[in-house]
């Protein structure tokens, strides 16, 4: 059976592998997504919101985001907002949506999405490896509490140091896709 310690540090871990992979999916790699200008902040009823909150995303083709707003007074606005966030994309306004088309992307700009990537991938791996930590601590506070014999302490620790190696593998197998993805012409 599995201990809690164990269960929570795994859950955890999880979690941090999923955000890795949710911000992995915010760089773009020359194929469109919806992803990509989700997050955008809108001003729409004199408050700021999202642009997945008032307008349909769609990708039509690979290199074209097109978003149909569900109030057409918000065209403007939704335009506006893709320029303010400065993502490097250029809206077009087409009568009740707009076109984004995703522009070309040099070998620098690339690169540069390659180093984010990574830089995402490590955040996501110290947030693993502080979750490893924490259920270590633990671990040692229930062996000190006489609530854990020292072999269930040592599976304990064993157990806990494979969830880990796991979701850093995980992270690490995301990342090669996405730097392949990213490289990829």
């Amino acid at each position: 059976m599995s201990h809690p310690i164990l269960a929570d540090a795994q859950a955890r871990m999880k979690k941090a592998v999923d955000h890795t992979l949710q911000e992995f999916s915010t760089i773009h790699t020359g194929k469109a997504t919806p992803a990509m200008v989700e997050g955008v902040m809108v001003e729409a009823y004199g408050s700021q919101m999202r642009l997945k909150e008032c307008a349909a995303i769609s990708t039509p083709d690979a290199r074209l985001i097109q978003i149909q707003p569900w109030d057409v007074s918000l065209v403007k606005a939704v335009a506006k907002g893709i320029i303010d966030a400065n993502i490097g994309f250029n809206p077009i306004i087409d009568g009740k949506s707009i076109r984004v088309p995703l522009p070309e992307m040099s070998r620098e700009r690339r690169q540069e999405f390659v180093k984010t990537a990574h830089k995402l991938a490590e955040e996501g791996r110290v947030s693993v490896r502080n979750t490893r930590r924490e259920a270590m601590e633990s671990a040692k506070k229930s062996k000190k509490e006489g609530k854990l014999s020292e072999d269930d302490e040592k599976r304990l620790e064993k157990d806990v140091q494979v969830a880990t190696d796991k979701a850093i593998a995980d992270i690490n197998s995301h990342l090669a896709n996405k730097e392949k993805d990213l490289l990829t012409v």
